[in-house]
C-alpha cells in the first residue's frame, strides 16, 4: 500500500502523494517542514489540494512527477515520443514504490497501452540538494523513439521571478531575469555542448531575490551536451521548473528492451537567497566527487605567452622564472603536436613534432620536474583536423558538416574504432611522459551527429584515462567556458570558465559561474597587462586579486615582465598557497550592493574563525564616498580583526582613504562588520582590496 512520502533532512524536505494506483503527485519542496506523524501527513495533504477549477478537468490539479495530457495537464508533457511515425498517447499508472531510507524513493510507472515503463528516482541529500533522474524502458515488440523525457519540479505562486544566465565567448555566465508571467520561458541550447551562452541554472523566487535575500528554487542540468530547461506557469495556479536533455528528432530510438537514462537533474531551495544555494550545492559537490581533490596547484599556461611558437629555450627559461615565482605545474598548450604551427592543422595526430621536439618532450619534461614542478599538456581528443594524418586515413570518422569551425571538424567517438584510436594515442603519451594533467579543449559546436551519443563518449574517454591513470588531472575547457557543469567535473578536476582574462569580465564571470560550481574547480588566471580577448588594460592588483580566490594560475609571459612584476607574482603565489585552504573548503558569500559599481565577496571558514573578503570597484561609483562595507557570515557574538592582505601589487584609491585603511584595519564586533559595516575603501575603478578577517 503506498502512502505520503515524505524525504526530509535537516533544513530541506520533499513531499510525494502516493497514495492510489494514479502517478504520485508533488505536495511540497522546499522547507524543512519537521517531524511528521502520519495522521499530519495525511491531513498536508489534504491541505494542499485545490479547488477544482472552472472549465477544467473534474478533479483537483496537482503536478504529479511525470506529467501527461491525459492527466489534464496542458504545460510541457514530462515524457513525449513516437511509435511508428505517430505520437504516443500516454496514461501512467503506478506499479511500485520504495523509500529505503528517509531521504531517498524511487517510483516505477506503466503504461500498458504504449508498453513503456518510466523509473523516477529522487535523492535529498544531507545538504538539501535534491538528485532526480528518470528511466524510460520499452517493454513492447516494436521500436519506440524518444522525443523527450525531463524532470519537472513544482514552484510555489510566490515565486514570482526567474533568473537564468547567458553569454557569449569570452563573456559567458551573464544574469537576466524576467517576471514569470503566465506562459513558458524556455532556454534550448543546440551546440552539441554546454555552449558558452548556456543558462547553467533556472532560479525562480521571490520578487527581488538576491545573493543575500529572498525565497528561491534552484535545478541544474549536470550534462555536458544539449540543454532544454525552462520555468512555465500556467493560469490554472500551477508552476513549473523543468529541465531535460534537449534530443534531436528520432535521436534515440529504443529497441524492444532498450532503455534511456535521463541527465542528473539537481535542484536546491534556500529562504537565504543565491548564497544559500551556493552553499548547498558547494557542499554537495564536495562530498560527491569520487576521489578527494588536492590542494590547487598554482597553474603555468604557456598559450598566451607562446602560443604556436614552441621553442624550446623560451619555454625553458619561462618555467624558470615560473618555479621562481612559486608556480607548481607548468602548462604546455596548443602546438607540440606534429606539423602544428597553426589552428589549420594536425588535430587528430596526438604526436609530438620532431622537427621543434627531435628528443620528444622530455627535454622539457625534466626541466619542469627539475624545478620542481608538475607537468600538463594541452590535447583536443574531440576534433580534427582534415589535414591531418588521421583524417587522411579515415575520413569516415569525421562527423558530418558542412562548416569547418576553427578549421577543425569533431571527431565521433561514438564509432568504436575512433574512441579506440584516441584513447590508445592518448595513453602512449602518458606512457612515456610523467603528465599530470592535461587540459582538455573542445573548440567548436558540433553541427551534425548525435550530441546524445558524443557527449557520452567523451565522458567515458574522460573515465577511462582517470581509470588507467588514477592521478591523472583533467581540466573541462571548451573554448573558455563552453563546457561547465556539475555532471563533466565527475569525469574532471577543474573548468576554464572563460578565455578571457580581463579582470572586469572575469569578476562576472567568476560571480555567476560559482553559483553552482565549488571555486576550488574555476580556473581564474593572471593574463597579461592588455588582454589578450578584450584590448583592456588594468593594473596588475586588480589581476591578482580577481584570480586569487579561485584553483589560481598565470598566463602570462614572465620571460618579458619587470623585476617588480616578478617580486608581485611571489607574494602573490606565497599568499595563495597560505590562504587556499580557507578559500577552498569555506562558505561563499556576496552582497548585494546598492551601487553595482561597488561589489563585495568572500570565503568565511567553516568554523567562522577566519575569512577572506574582496572590495571591488568595477566602474565610477554613483557617490564620491560611500559606507556599508560589510562582511556578511560572520560569528556576530565575536570580535575580529580586519587587515588588509598583502597581494604583491599597490591597489590605487581616490585620495582620503577612510581611517580605518590608513590605520592599516581594524577590530571590532562580527554583529557590526556583518550588519552595519565600515567605510568604503575609496577604490578607482577597476581596484580591489583583499581583507582577511580573523577571529580573537
Amino acid at each position: 500500500m503506498h502512502s505520503i512520502v515524505y524525504l526530509r533532512v535537516p533544513g530541506a524536505s520533499l513531499v510525494l502523494d502516493a497514495r492510489g494506483a494514479g502517478v504520485p503527485s508533488f505536495l511540497h519542496w522546499g522547507a524543512d517542514l519537521g517531524a511528521l506523524t502520519t495522521s499530519q501527513r495525511e491531513s498536508f495533504a489534504l491541505s494542499q489540494l485545490p479547488p477544482i477549477s472552472p472549465s477544467s478537468i473534474d478533479s483537483p490539479r496537482l503536478l504529479s512527477i511525470l506529467p501527461v495530457e491525459s492527466e489534464g495537464w496542458s504545460g510541457t508533457p514530462g515524457i513525449s515520443g513516437f511509435r511508428g511515425g505517430q505520437p504516443t498517447e500516454l496514461s501512467f499508472e503506478l506499479v511500485g514504490a520504495e523509500v529505503p531510507d528517509a531521504a531517498s524513493a524511487t517510483f516505477m510507472l506503466r503504461d500498458v497501452s504504449s508498453e513503456l515503463i518510466v523509473e523516477l528516482k529522487y535523492g535529498l541529500s544531507p545538504q538539501g540538494v535534491l538528485a532526480m533522474t528518470a528511466v524510460v524502458t520499452n517493454t513492447g515488440s516494436v521500436p519506440w523513439t524518444l522525443a523527450r523525457l525531463g524532470i519537472s519540479v513544482p514552484i510555489p505562486t510566490r515565486a514570482r521571478e526567474v533568473l537564468d544566465l547567458t553569454g557569449r565567448w569570452a563573456f559567458e555566465r551573464q544574469p537576466q531575469r524576467r517576471d514569470l508571467a503566465h506562459g513558458t520561458w524556455s532556454r534550448q541550447t543546440r551546440h552539441g555542448r554546454n555552449g558558452h551562452d548556456s543558462p547553467e541554472l533556472f532560479a525562480a523566487g521571490t520578487p527581488g531575490f538576491a545573493f543575500r535575500a529572498g525565497e528561491v528554487w534552484v535545478l541544474h542540468l549536470a550534462w555536458s551536451g544539449d540543454h532544454d530547461m525552462l520555468a512555465e506557469s500556467h493560469a490554472t495556479g500551477q508552476s513549473i521548473l523543468g529541465a531535460a536533455e534537449l534530443l534531436k528528432p528520432g535521436e534515440i530510438q529504443l529497441a524492444p528492451g532498450e532503455h534511456y537514462s535521463t541527465p542528473t537533474v539537481l535542484g536546491a531551495w534556500s529562504d537565504s537567497g543565491l548564497d544559500g544555494i551556493s552553499e548547498r550545492f558547494h557542499s554537495w559537490a564536495r562530498a560527491a566527487r569520487a576521489r578527494p581533490l588536492a590542494a590547487r596547484p598554482v597553474i603555468l599556461n604557456t598559450w598566451e605567452a607562446v602560443y604556436f611558437d614552441h621553442d624550446f629555450s623560451r619555454l625553458a627559461e619561462l618555467a624558470r622564472r615560473a618555479a621562481v615565482v612559486g608556480v607548481e605545474r607548468f602548462v604546455l598548450d596548443d602546438g607540440w603536436m606534429t606539423g602544428r604551427v597553426d589552428d589549420s592543422r594536425a588535430l587528430g595526430d596526438w604526436t609530438v613534432d620532431p622537427v621543434r621536439w627531435p628528443r620528444g618532450l622530455h627535454p622539457l619534461v625534466d626541466h619542469v620536474h627539475s624545478l620542481g614542478m608538475d607537468f600538463g599538456l594541452w590535447v583536443e581528443p574531440e576534433m580534427v583536423s582534415l589535414d591531418s594524418e588521421l583524417a587522411r586515413t579515415h575520413p569516415e570518422w569525421i562527423l558530418a558538416s558542412a562548416q569547418s569551425w576553427r578549421n577543425q571538424y569533431a571527431l565521433d567517438l561514438g564509432n568504436p574504432e575512433a574512441f579506440a584510436n584516441i584513447l590508445g594515442q592518448l595513453c602512449a603519451l602518458l606512457d612515456e611522459y610523467d603528465i599530470a594533467y592535461l587540459k582538455w579543449d573542445q573548440n567548436r559546436d558540433l553541427l551534425g551527429g548525435s550530441t546524445h551519443r558524443q557527449t557520452v563518449a567523451s565522458w567515458q574517454l574522460m573515465a577511462a584515462l582517470r581509470s588507467r591513470y588514477p592521478g591523472l588531472e583533467i581540466e573541462s575547457c571548451s573554448s573558455g567556458g563552453g563546457r561547465v557543469d556539475l555532471g563533466v567535473l565527475e569525469h574532471t578536476d577543474r573548468v576554464w570558465a572563460s578565455d578571457t582574462n580581463d579582470p572586469l569580465e572575469r569578476q562576472v564571470i567568476h560571480r555567476y559561474t560559482s553559483i553552482v560550481l565549488p571555486p576550488e574547480v574555476i580556473g581564474g588566471h593572471v593574463g597579461e597587462r592588455i588582454a589578450h580577448t578584450t584590448g583592456r588594460s588594468t593594473d596588475l592588483s586588480f589581476r591578482l586579486a580577481t584570480a586569487f580566490f579561485w584553483s589560481a594560475g598565470i598566463e602570462w609571459d614572465l620571460t618579458s615582465t619587470t623585476d617588480d612584476d616578478l617580486a608581485s607574482a611571489t607574494l602573490w603565489i606565497a599568499a595563495y598557497q597560505r590562504h587556499r585552504g580557507l578559500l577552498h573548503s569555506g562558505t561563499v558569500v556576496r552582497v548585494d550592493a546598492a551601487d553595482p559599481a561597488l561589489q563585495t565577496h568572500g570565503v568565511v571558514a567553516p568554523d567562522r574563525s577566519e575569512a577572506l573578503f574582496a572590495a571591488v570597484c568595477l566602474t565610477a561609483p554613483r557617490d564620491a564616498a560611500s559606507t556599508g562595507l560589510v562582511f556578511p557570515g560572520l560569528d556576530i557574538d565575536a570580535d575580529y580583526r580586519l587587515d588588509v592582505l598583502d597581494l604583491g601589487a599597490p591597489v590605487r584609491h581616490f585620495h582620503g582613504s577612510p581611517q580605518w585603511l590608513r590605520d592599516g584595519g581594524v577590530t571590532l564586533p562580527g554583529r557590526i562588520l556583518s550588519g552595519t559595516g565600515i567605510a568604503w575603501p575609496s577604490l578607482q575603478p577597476q581596484q580591489a582590496l583583499v581583507m582577511r578577517l580573523e577571529r580573537l
